[in-house]
């Protein structure tokens, strides 16, 4: 039976975890009906979830559809968890999308859509809640078409839209598509059949319905077997990606994972650790097996080095890198019991990496990085109820980024003075967009293996502050200078660490190279900017503009809903609270992170955590300190 690994998205509230519910209703997964308002659906089944009535954790449900296997993923439509949507993207063969009829695209969706776009994969529409009071139809085919694709299929017809008896019937248009597709057009011109619809990343089949009524539903499982393709696979050796990672009742880790090719079996070793355990998503549960095959999805367990985003097997790279942006703030989190709240958020950074858990000893707090406020009363829910930590929060703060000005090199030699480390390493940074990138300018074999990983992963950890104590996440480094002193011992005598280079040696010396380089190449102070749609009475626009221009926001197009533009991430909450006021409380604000913008007039500093490489004589007194320290013991 052919498998497809299916992804459910869309915007908060737009009713996604509601037609999850119903595809598993329609597939007889479940014989009732659960309601994300009692809080009894199948997906969402944390507490913490079923209270608040929002997805935050990815759920994967199997069932068999009409012949074909459908792995469905269920995922966090609030912006505060796009993290955990990135991280679903990479494994899906196809999605559905889904789009309120009332409240139409909103600024989530049309992050979803390009994302969607980008990674190209194949995607249907489907415009929920057609039952519902000022549910639209050709207005909202026209917003779909200005703001997520303008190549649709509405594949639709909704009587008695925006009542209970809201029903729909099968119509394919295709004269959308045909401005397109000159495929499309030249057969329809010639009254010939068209050539077979397929979703893909150019083309997007729009089905409406209700989730809630069910009506609808029927077609749109026709075009899940029918329109979405299937995941390929083959046999041979083993590769998949683990996309999520959980902690099982004993504590002990457990990875969920896209197999691509090949089989993965209990007992298999997948680096230095052995699979122990696997359990693989069918017929609306888990069931234990003793492999996981090409296109099933399962929980393995025994990888306890395990991390998202890993691949197992001997084949890299299958699953897409989604990079939607990072979180845009930060705040400390406090405790009474220190060392407990940093096990437990040791913990939540293994299943959420882009919290960036960092620790500041001296001031004895401890830093996360953050979506929005949703996500931080989570957490604080989170330690409470399953730590039993009870933690405060201070004020969240933005969270910045710095950029490359220019190139930038540096170096510093072997047994050359102020250099008090035994080892040679010389740095080129240059600006780049994508991440930070490490290449070796030198030759590979100049040195162990051992000391080229050390340089890297110092790097990696340096730049997460910059000269102004903010990260520096994108960056292209070259290693152009290495040496080392071989492995030396007295006559008679065992290894002498005072005449060898050890790794250490590397990891010390690495952080002043860096700011060095980065000093030269000099750096920009760039804030976190939101593209943000205000839903205002029109005869209310200019009261809005004066606060809008007040808060550094731009406006960027007007019309019959409101106002579009963007804004400083930092002034998102103050326009959410000031709006009302001045919309009769009518006003709506949606928005999004959408790009980093150079800060204007004086950047803001961020103070720095551990041993400072910029200040050079500071940096040697701790690090050369710490370092005896560990000798001695």
């Amino acid at each position: 039976m052919a498998t497809l690994n299916l992804g459910i998205l869309a915007h908060v509230d737009a009713g996604k975890t509601s037609l999850t519910e119903r595809l598993l209703y329609a597939a007889g997964v479940i014989d009732e009906l659960g309601s994300v308002d009692a809080g009894s659906t199948r997906t969402d089944t944390l507490e913490l979830e079923r209270r608040r009535g929002i997805t935050i954790k990815s759920a994967v449900v199997s069932f068999p559809l009409r012949g074909t296997t459908v792995n469905l993923i269920d995922t966090p439509g609030h912006p505060d968890f796009i993290a955990e949507v990135e991280r679903i993207l990479g494994v899906l063969d196809g999605a559905v999308l889904v789009i309120s009829a009332v409240e139409g695209v909103q600024a989530q969706t049309r992050v979803l859509a390009r994302t969607l776009r980008r990674l190209r994969i194949p995607t249907l529409i489907f415009v929920n809640k057609v039952d519902r009071g000022g549910a639209r139809f050709a207005g909202l085919l026209d917003e779909i078409a200005a703001r997520v694709s303008p190549a649709l299929v509405p594949m639709s017809r909704v009587s008695h839209l925006g009542t209970r008896d809201a029903a729909v019937g099968e119509h394919v248009d295709l004269l959308r598509l045909a401005d397109h597709d000159d495929a499309v057009l030249e057969a329809l011109v010639e009254e010939r059949t068209p050539p077979p619809l397929r979703a893909h990343d150019d083309v997007h089949p729009v089905f409406f319905g209700s989730a809630i009524t069910g009506a609808g539903i029927d077609a749109l499982i026709t075009g899940i077997v029918s329109l979405l393709p299937v995941g390929e696979s083959k046999a041979g050796e083993p590769s998949g990606t683990v996309f999520k990672v959980d902690r099982g009742p004993a504590g002990e880790k457990v990875a969920y994972l896209r197999m691509f090719d090949g089989t993965l079996r209990v007992r298999d070793t997948v680096g230095d650790d052995r699979v122990t355990g696997i359990s693989v998503f069918a017929d609306g549960g888990t069931q234990t097996r003793a492999e996981i095959g090409a296109g099933q999805i399962g929980t393995v367990r025994g990888l306890t080095r395990v991390k998202i985003g890993d691949s197992v097997g001997v084949r890299q790279g299958k699953a897409r890198k989604a990079q939607f942006a990072p979180p845009s703030l930060e705040t400390a989190v406090l405790a009474s019991r220190r060392a407990d709240l940093h096990a437990a958020l040791a913990e939540l950074a293994e299943q959420d990496p882009l919290i960036n858990l960092r620790q500041d000893d001296e001031r004895r707090e401890v830093y996360v990085s953050l979506y929005g406020e949703v996500q931080k009363e989570v957490i604080q829910a989170t330690l409470a109820e399953q730590y039993g930590l009870q933690v405060t929060f201070r004020e969240t703060t933005t969270l910045h980024i710095e950029r490359l000005a220019g190139e930038g090199a540096a170096v510093e030699f072997n047994k050359v003075d102020p250099n008090p480390f035994l080892a040679t390493i010389g740095l080129r940074l240059s600006p780049f967009q994508g991440g930070i990138t490490f290449e070796l300018g030198v030759e590979p074999g100049a040195m162990p293996a051992a000391f080229f990983v050390a340089v890297e992963q110092t790097v990696r950890e340096t730049l997460r502050q910059g000269l102004r104590g903010w990260p520096v996440p994108d960056c292209a480094v070259t290693m152009t200078h290495s040496g080392y002193s071989a492995r030396q011992s007295h006559s008679h005598a065992v290894f002498d660490k005072s005449m060898s280079s050890t790794a250490g040696d590397f990891r010390l010396l690495t952080p002043l190279v860096v700011m060095a380089a980065l000093r030269r190449a000099g750096t920009v102070v760039h804030e976190p900017i939101h593209a943000f749609t205000a839903e205002v009475p029109p005869d209310t626009v200019p009261a809005v503009l004066p606060l809008l221009a007040r808060l550094g926001a731009i406006p960027l197009a007007t019309g019959v809903h409101g106002i579009d533009g963007e804004i400083p991430a930092a002034k998102v909450h103050e326009l959410q609270r000031r709006l009302p006021a001045l919309t009769r409380g009518e006003g709506v604000l949606d928005s999004a992170f959408d790009h980093y913008a150079a800060v204007r007039g004086i950047p803001p500093a961020r103070q720095r955590t551990g041993p400072d490489p910029l200040d050079r004589k500071e940096y040697l007194l701790r690090v050369v300190r710490r370092a005896g320290a560990r000798e001695a013991l």
